[in-house]
Formats: C-alpha cells, sequence, structure tokens
C-alpha cells in the first residue's frame, strides 16, 4: 500500500511549526500534518506521521527513554548508529539507532533552543542546561548538554548528555558500598568534625560531587552551610543548606551570573561553611580568600589526575583571578588542609584512593599521603593524626 508520509512532507510539517511559539501538542502537530499534506492523508498515515513527529519533536526524542532510566549517568552520541550510556559500570552500546546525521543535528539543536542557547554552523558548539521536571527525569535536577555540529565533529554531530542527579547518599551508604575502604569512614567523619578545609580531587565522573555531598551530610546540624556551584548537584541531606547556582548568558549575551559572583554573595550570608562545587576558573581565588577569613571547614572539588597536581592545578586557575604563583600557594597553605583524592576503578565502580595533606616547602605547596586505600605506607598520616588532635582535643 502506498504511503505518502515522506521525508519531505515531515520536513515542511518541521518549518511550519517551528514558525509557532512554544512546544506544538498533539492537536497542532495534526493541523499542520494535515496543512502540509493537502488533505490526501488516510488516518493511518496521519497516526503514522503524528507519532513519528512526536518523537522528534518533544523531549529528549529517541533518547527519552535513556533519560528515564535510574541508573544512567551519561548518555553519549556519536553518530545515527552510535548511542551510548553510562550506568556506572563503564560505556555500553544501545539499540538506539536515528534515522540519519541529520535527524540527530535537528535533536541537537532543538535541545540547544530548550537550553537557551544557539547552535547553528555560526556557533557549532552549545554548553548548557535542559531543566529537570519530576514528569520527565524523576528526582533527578536537569541534564548538562554539550553539542558540536558536524564538520567540526568530524564524523558527524556528538552529543553528550549528563544527567544531574542528586547525591544525597551519606558516608554509611558510601562506605557499604565499597567506595570508602578500610577506615576512610571513621578518618573522613573527623575530617569533616574537626573543621579541617579540604579539595576532592579526581577526574570526570569519579565520584567527587557525590564523596562532597557524603561529607556535608555530616556537618554539624547547627552549622549554616552555602554551597556555590556551576551546575545544581550537590544535595546533602543536612537541615541547613543554601544553594546558589550559577547561570549562563542568554541569546542576547545578558544575564550571566558566574560562580565567581556567587562566591562573592555566599561571604555577605553568614554561612558558617562555604562549599563550590567545582573550582574550574577564578573564583578559587575568593575561595581561598574566604576560607582564610575565619570560614573554617569550607571545601570544594577540583579536575585534577592525583593529589600532587592540585598545586599546579589551582596555580593556573588563579592566574585567571590575578594571582600570582607566591600569593596563591601562601594562601592555599594557610586555607586548606586535606585533599581527598578519588578515581574510577578498572570495572567502572569508584571509590576514594587517597587522603593527603598539604606540607609547606619553602615557598611552595606539596601533597604527602596521610592514608592510602593499597595500605601502602603513609609519610603523612602522624601529622594528620597531630592536625585532628588538635582540633578535636
Amino acid at each position: 500500500m502506498t504511503t505518502f508520509v515522506t521525508v519531505d512532507l515531515l520536513e515542511r510539517v518541521r518549518e511550519r511549526l517551528a514558525e509557532q511559539a512554544g512546544v506544538p501538542d498533539a492537536a497542532q502537530l495534526a493541523a499542520a500534518i494535515r496543512a502540509e499534506a493537502g488533505g490526501v492523508l488516510a488516518d493511518t498515515d496521519l497516526l503514522r506521521a503524528l507519532r513519528l513527529l512526536q518523537t522528534e519533536m518533544t523531549g529528549a526524542g529517541l533518547l527519552e527513554p535513556l533519560l528515564h532510566d535510574p541508573r544512567v549517568a551519561d548518555v553519549l552520541v556519536t553518530g545515527p548508529e552510535s548511542v551510548w550510556i553510562d550506568r556506572g559500570h563503564g560505556l555500553e552500546r544501545t539499540d538506539v539507532r536515528f534515522a540519519d546525521e541529520a535527524a540527530v543535528r535537528r535533536l541537537a539543536q532543538r535541545l540547544a533552543l530548550a537550553a537557551g542557547r544557539r547552535l547553528d554552523d555560526a556557533q557549532p558548539w552549545v554548553d548548557g542546561k535542559l531543566a529537570g521536571t519530576e514528569a520527565t527525569l524523576g528526582e533527578a535536577f536537569g541534564v548538562r548538554l554539550h553539542a558540536v555540529l558536524a564538520p567540526v565533529a568530524h564524523d558527524g554531530t556528538c552529543l553528550s548528555l549528563r544527567i544531574l542527579r542528586p547525591a544525597t547518599q551519606g558516608l554509611d551508604a558510601l562506605a557499604a558500598a565499597g567506595s570508602l575502604p578500610g577506615t576512610a569512614r571513621a578518618l573522613l567523619a573527623d575530617i569533616v568534625r574537626a573543621r579541617l578545609a579540604f579539595l576532592v580531587v579526581g577526574g570526570t565522573g569519579a565520584g567527587k560531587t557525590t564523596l562532597l555531598s557524603a561529607l556535608l551530610a555530616a556537618v554539624d546540624p547547627a552549622e549554616r552551610i552555602v554551597c556555590v556551584e556551576d551546575a545544581a548537584e550537590l544535595a546533602p541531606v543536612h537541615p541547613h543548606v543554601v544553594r546558589l547556582v550559577a547561570r549562563t548568558a542568554n541569546v542576547e549575551g545578558v544575564g550571566e551570573v558566574t560562580v565567581r559572583d556567587l562566591v562573592r554573595q555566599a561571604l555577605r550570608m553568614r554561612p558558617d561553611r562555604i562549599v563550590v562545587g567545582e573550582v574550574r576558573g577564578a573564583e578559587v581565588v575568593d575561595l581561598l580568600t574566604a576560607l582564610n577569613t575565619g570560614h573554617d571547614g569550607g571545601a570544594g572539588t577540583v579536575h585534577a589526575n592525583s593529589p600532587q597536581e592540585v598545586p599546579a592545578r589551582l596555580e593556573a586557575l588563579a592566574a585567571l583571578g590575578g594571582m600570582d604563583r607566591a600569593a596563591l600557594h601562601s594562601q592555599l597553605a594557610a586555607a586548606v588542609q586535606v585533599v581527598l583524592h578519588v578515581h574510577r576503578r578498572a570495572d567502572g565502580t569508584r571509590g576514594l584512593r587517597e587522603i593527603g595533606i598539604l606540607h609547606r616547602d619553602s615557598d611552595s605547596i606539596g601533597i604527602i599521603p596521610a592514608w592510602r586505600s593499597d595500605a601502602v605506607a603513609t609519610p603523612g598520616a602522624p601529622e594528620l593524626a597531630r592536625l585532628l588532635r588538635s582540633r578535636l582535643g
């Protein structure tokens, strides 16, 4: 039987709907299909066209079921027939297939528009956030969107979606899951109780935010925590948390609120602890300044492959804020006491690998290990024990 649902018809319908404001409902889709088909579609063809358009034009299209899976943390598209997910055990290829490269491109552009960003040949990449709702993403805060269009992405449009699920696990839950081996659980609790300032470091997806949220949940309920984040992920189970979230500029290039802006505002909000969800720019200067002006017990996360790389990483970030190397090391020595290193294991699980303490040698700061998951001797262990005794009595 001949069908009248052609690629050309669907494209004309999309162009018609693009002229309308807002997300089209089923009635508007059906009306647009009838108008472009000239009234010659049978009921079965109309329903088929309606289903195809609803799949492409609502939510995340073909990727929507993957975002609904509570185990999925990342959805990655590297081509029409190459859709991958990460459920905590490494990347897995899915059975999802797009019709062609144009379908991937259309989805990327539609999601970018939903995030209030521009994505076209003149601006071929986008970094934004899709708001989450209980109806579409359960308890998730939303989805972090990144996309690169072809031909910049040589083999076709690349789409990366990270589901921002709230990090609500406590230290006990992490210990039970094997993420805090050996004596780490008690040691971390003492670090929080002693109000030592700490940085959680590791690679992308290593579990930095998860560990930070668990540590904040262990903070005394009488303390006020002010969290500053680029994207809302921290959700510690604590009765007094104030969460400030940065905002990108809109399509007109106005309305930006940076993490650095929010760190400065946090100082005026009577915090007991200031936390920066991820230190990735000049805000490191304001965070170190805050930790050096009576705000003990502050924290943040930093991308670094090992504790020993942290000083160099912070030097580069501080330079963006106009702080030179000598000033950075001086501020760092007085502001931060502990570095916690998390990593993703070969089997895809995540855990704490090392606890380091800052050590000043002449005019520079180094990190020496005070605890390791592999039970290797740690020269910094006596110093960490002394520091905890001096704080806890």
